[in-house]
């Protein structure tokens, strides 16, 4: 498509994804709906039904629309430890993401070599990604996982900043690339578990994404060509924002399972609240006394 319409050729690959968003967004707003209620292709007994569900979903808490949840968002100081948290993760996701076929070149494939090269930790990552997904879910743990994940991830960064062995560094692009990308669902499933209400959690996972979005601003300076081949400054900058991003997760987990704990002994079991003892709760959010964090 070079030349078409008087644009090079890479401008297309943006114009067409662009157009194909606009359009599925389209359809989207005509075809999604806000609530079971509004949902014309649902029957009032499947009406009733996903109703159901959702009320045992959310545990009783409010989903009505109020500005007080979104300033209880706003207030809550756990939700910017997330925030903290996802940029700590996103700055290399969106490093790996430019500066991959970079790096791998510099280990000494051609252009199209290294491009192809880049394949196989994207594999490797996809696998940990639904594989941590799921026994995430099975366990009711998100902090270990996360944990893990940073781990590994740094554990590859120091690979590819310590050796001087083209084989290692390879391998680190698998650790770097499985560690950071696990984690991307794994902390705004976490984030959004922890936050009680509709509306609050609305707002939480947004601060939570686009917080940790800026990532994308600050990547554009980690890998600079001066650097090149070795990129040492680059890599030690994302294991610093990694290092916050565990140390951060492990005070989440130990303050999660404390306040658990100091709920568990001051009040009843959640399951042991009748229907009217929670609906009085209900704008508490994760303030209520039946909430627990998933930790």
């Amino acid at each position: 498509m070079k030349g078409l319409g008087g644009r090079p050729g890479w401008s297309w690959i943006f114009i067409l994804e662009g157009l194909l968003t606009l359009i599925v967004a389209g359809v989207a707003f005509l075809f999604m709906h806000d609530y079971p209620a509004t949902a014309k292709f649902l029957t009032p007994e499947e009406k009733h039904e996903v109703q159901r569900r959702l009320e045992l979903d959310r545990s009783s808490l409010a989903d009505e629309f109020n500005v007080k949840y979104f300033w209880d968002a706003l207030k809550d100081w756990k939700i910017w430890i997330h925030m903290l948290i996802t940029i700590g993760i996103y700055t290399p996701l969106y490093s790996i993401s430019l500066f991959l076929p970079t790096i791998v070149k510099t280990l000494g494939y051609t252009n199209n070599t290294a491009q192809l090269m880049t394949v196989p930790p994207y594999i490797v990552a996809c696998f940990f990604c639904i594989t941590g997904g799921v026994l995430s879910d099975r366990t009711q743990q998100r902090g270990l996982f996360m944990i893990g994940f940073c781990l590994m991830a740094i554990t590859g960064f120091i690979m590819l900043l310590a050796s001087s062995s083209f084989t290692v560094k390879y391998i680190g692009c698998f650790f770097a690339v499985a560690g950071v990308y696990s984690n991307v669902p794994q902390g705004v499933a976490w984030n959004g578990n922890n936050i009680g209400g509709s509306v609050k959690r609305g707002v939480g996972i947004a601060m939570h994404v686009g917080f940790g979005n800026l990532g994308g601003v600050i990547s554009g300076f980690i890998y600079l060509s001066k650097y090149s081949p070795l990129y040492r400054p680059g890599h030690a900058t994302l294991i610093g924002f990694l290092t916050m991003s565990v140390t951060l997760c492990c005070f989440m987990t130990f303050y999660l399972r404390r306040e658990n704990a100091r709920r568990d002994a001051e009040f009843k079991r959640p399951e042991e609240y009748s229907t009217e003892e929670k609906a009085m709760e209900r704008g508490k959010g994760d303030n209520a006394s039946f909430f627990r964090y998933t930790v």
